[in-house]
């Protein structure tokens, strides 16, 4: 069985639809996926970059693209009442939910992807709505604690280390897919797809703490 790691904000939508397409995507394989929360605006500072929400020509675009996507692929999908939102309190509340590897599972995601995106346009960071999830999830750990908080840091800096820029990524056998139409490729890669072995899989990745405009 293959092992893929899954790295995501709540608040990319795009992370959203990739989550929902996985199980489709990757029909017929063999694999299990670690769910890995990170800061998406964290790797955004690293790299010096401003995020897709962050100017609007580009926020009207990526809100328009994103709801033809889940058109085109059946998903449900409502924009919050405010995007971007501070996502802290979700990614927080995925860690406080770790199973015996400390990091959620498949079920805990998607009830936040679903808070968000799922929410009929409601506030993600509505206290009441909050409160209903984190009853609802009823984690292990105290969101707020100092575990869980160090963790997220700790996932999001080794996320960094390897190079992620954004989300969704997924990692299989040292290689990185970036986005929802990385997917076909993934799916490829995992076939054994030998245009993996050739020269554009040579190609060094950005080496921890270097940043590139």
């Amino acid at each position: 069985m293959k092992t893929l790691d899954f790295w995501f904000d709540t608040v990319s939508p795009y992370a959203y639809l990739a989550f929902e397409r996985l199980p489709q995507a990757l029909e017929g394989l063999s694999y299990s996926v670690r769910y890995r929360p990170l800061l998406f605006g964290a790797l955004l500072k690293h790299w010096g970059q401003l995020g897709p929400a962050e100017f609007e020509p580009k926020r009207a675009w990526t809100l328009r693209q994103v709801h033809w996507q889940a058109r085109e692929l059946g998903v449900e999908l409502a924009l919050p009442a405010q995007h971007p939102f501070n996502p802290l309190a979700l990614q927080r509340l995925a860690l406080a939910c770790g199973d015996v590897d400390g990091l959620p599972n498949r079920r805990v995601v998607e009830a936040l992807f679903h808070h968000v995106w799922r929410g009929g346009g409601a506030d993600v960071s509505d206290p009441a709505r909050l409160q209903a999830l984190q009853a609802e999830l009823r984690p292990a750990l105290d969101p707020q604690g100092d575990e869980v908080k160090q963790r997220l840091r700790a996932l999001t800096e080794e996320a960094i280390a390897l190079g992620l820029f954004g989300v969704p990524t997924i990692a299989f056998e040292g290689k990185l897919f970036w986005g929802l139409d990385a997917l076909p490729m993934l799916r490829a890669a995992m076939l054994g797809d030998a245009w993996f072995d050739g020269p554009w899989n040579e190609v060094a990745r950005p080496q921890p703490g270097v940043r590139r405009r």
